[in-house]
């Protein structure tokens, strides 16, 4: 144990300086800024970006509601031709 004390000292001490110049560099106070405000969404983010995926959501909810406007239809369709016996049996 005593003759592995001195060998860790140097290793520490090294450590220990490229840790301090990495803290100081530019790349050290950019993932400084990333760990008090978070990740930060490509571009930005203005205001602009928000209302333009706004609308793209917006506009998937109302083809949403048209293709669930069409498979109701189809079942409707569906359940009258099978209530009237219109449907052909399956071939074997």
């Amino acid at each position: 144990m005593e003759d592995i004390l001195p060998l860790f000292i140097p290793i520490i001490a090294v450590g220990g300086f490229f840790a301090w110049m990495i803290a100081l560099s530019p790349v050290g106070k950019a993932f400084a800024e990333r760990l008090r405000h978070g990740p930060v969404p490509p571009g930005g983010g203005t205001a602009d970006d928000h209302a333009e995926l706004a609308e793209s959501v917006e506009q998937l909810r109302r083809e949403v509601a048209e293709l669930a406007e069409r498979v109701d239809f189809t079942e409707r369709l569906l359940g009258q031709q099978k209530a009237m016996g219109q449907l052909e049996k399956p071939r074997a």
